[in-house]
């Protein structure tokens, strides 16, 4: 019998996870950051689009004609629903990657993305989607790839082996995945708890596996229970991309473009000693012990001159999309916490408090005296990777996908009413989708439905919960009785009515 499923976990969902990596608006500032020319992105495709969170938020959010496959019939149908939701014109199937390449049918495409896929199909898919890019990408396309990673991997991957060894062979016949993977993970911490010499090579193992235990069964399923499961270094998926002509072009994570919060002075100093750019990402890798990598890779890749670089980047948009308060100056970075100039971001983040659209070169005339455009630049760069700035489309076609964001919006919100599953909403503003809770989203309904007050959002968000049987939390203990749920909600709302509410109304969510 023919094995639809190629090794690949389908008796659990998939989680419901939004990735805005798979955005195109955000190719833009990574690319002039590095002296790239960004591509204008018209047709593009996700290739294994899960529940189709992302394909759907970004065909909605955009006039980008979006196509897409994922094998799981399932999840093609859950993917189409939201189609349907949002009226827009996005093609999504569920081919395999066999199927889905050898398809005469397709444009060809200015974008391709791939996300949580590379890593965990067996390298006859790989060679089925190698050659789907070297057919459908365009000459200056880009191809989005995310991939499990060495040397990150390496203390790591025995134990995942392991794991796996014993949910296929230990594990009760007649159950379920979820049960196997919780007898996997209980073995693994009594065989760590014999101190064997594995783990005295590697300690941080054990406080991996406790990290595990408290982790959805359904993240763990797809993220380490699949059959093919391959970590890879950068020089090995540079081989494979080879035959569709691709170059990488810089890394998708932002942070990943600033030296300095990664790499010490000495590490610095040594990679400006190296010629070969690709030899310096497999080296940076080391450095970082990286466990995951985000690469955008091209078909053609051309460079910018100095002063294009410089017009464009005065030309970039941005919106602040979190509360001031929310911005912290420090963060981890690979060389241990980071702290951001004060002198330098804290003038930058002022500028932006009232949640407008902002070029990079009006930002700048309200900052030239602290800060200087290569360090606003750079500013740029940090304070959207750390998730404080969001890349904006124009006006005209934010204004195109305002109906088809709007009905997608109502349908997650009927959704929010039962459940937590989709904690996101997409925007117009950005092309893509922005986390908001279970809670906020029951405000939003509430403010739809003429309820602008946080008393007025508490008690209708309230009476939903209540007819439910469902209680709030508070310092992890379930609040009981109907006065002190209502108290609790209109706390919420009244933090909600402050803090997300002008950002949602910025982003033209509401």
């Amino acid at each position: 019998m023919n094995d639809w499923t190629s090794g690949y976990v389908t008796d659990i969902d998939y989680t419901f996870g939004y990735y805005n990596e798979l955005n195109p608006l955000r190719l833009k500032l990574a690319f002039l950051n590095a002296g790239l020319v960004p591509p204008e992105v018209g047709t593009a495709c996700e290739l294994g689009f899960g529940q189709g969170v992302s394909a759907n938020f970004h065909a909605a959010g955009s006039m980008v004609h979006w196509y897409g496959n994922d094998f799981n019939p399932s999840q093609a149908a859950h993917a189409r629903e939201m189609a349907e939701a949002s009226g827009v014109q996005v093609e999504l199937v569920d081919d395999t990657f066999a199927d889905f390449a050898s398809r005469e049918d397709l444009p060809e495409f200015d974008y391709i993305g791939l996300h949580g896929i590379w890593s965990w199909i067996s390298d006859e898919n790989r060679a089925h989607i190698v050659e789907f890019i070297r057919r459908k990408l365009k000459i200056g396309g880009v191809v989005y790839i995310s991939y499990n990673t060495l040397p990150g991997w390496s203390a790591f991957a025995p134990l995942r082996y392991l794991m796996t060894d014993h949910a296929e062979l230990i594990g009760a016949d007649g159950h379920g995945i979820a049960d196997r993977i919780g007898g996997a993970l209980a073995f693994t911490e009594k065989l760590l708890a014999t101190n064997p010499a594995y783990s005295r090579a590697h300690p941080q193992l054990s406080d991996r596996i406790k990290r595990l235990q408290q982790q959805s069964p359904h993240y763990l399923a797809h993220e380490y229970f699949n059959r093919d499961w391959t970590p890879m270094r950068f020089a090995n998926v540079m081989e494979m991309l080879a035959p569709a002509k691709l170059n990488f072009a810089c890394s998708a994570s932002y942070l990943d473009h600033i030296d300095e919060v990664n790499l010490s002075t000495e590490q610095r100093e040594l990679l400006q000693t190296l010629p070969d750019a690709q030899f310096r990402e497999t080296v940076k890798d080391f450095m970082v012990n990286q466990q995951f990598r985000r690469d955008y890779w091209v078909k053609g890749i051309r460079r910018l001159t100095p002063l294009k670089q410089f017009e464009q980047l005065r030309a970039f948009a941005c919106i602040l999309v979190v509360p001031p308060s929310e911005v912290t100056l420090q963060f981890p970075g690979g060389q241990g916490e980071v702290t951001m100039s004060e002198s330098i971001y804290t003038p930058i983040i002022d500028a932006l408090v009232d949640y407008k659209v902002t070029t990079l070169e009006q930002l700048h005339k309200k900052v030239e005296s602290d800060v200087s455009f290569p360090q606003l630049v750079q500013a740029a760069v940090l304070l959207t990777g750390l998730g404080y700035l969001a890349p904006v489309q124009n006006a005209e076609k934010t204004a195109l996908a305002s109906e088809p964001t709007r009905k997608l919006n109502l349908y997650i919100l009927d959704r929010a009413r039962s459940n937590s599953e989709l904690p996101y909403l997409v925007s117009p503003l950005l092309g893509g989708g922005i986390v908001v809770g279970r809670l906020q989203q029951l405000f939003v309904a509430a403010v739809i439905d003429g309820n602008h007050t946080a008393k007025k959002m508490a008690n209708q968000a309230w009476k939903l919960l209540e007819s439910q049987g469902q209680n709030l939390m508070r310092e992890g203990e379930a609040l009981t009785t109907a006065k002190e749920n209502l108290a609790h909600m209109q706390h919420h709302a009244e933090e909600f009515t402050k803090n997300q509410l002008p950002i949602l109304k910025a982003l033209q969510i509401l």
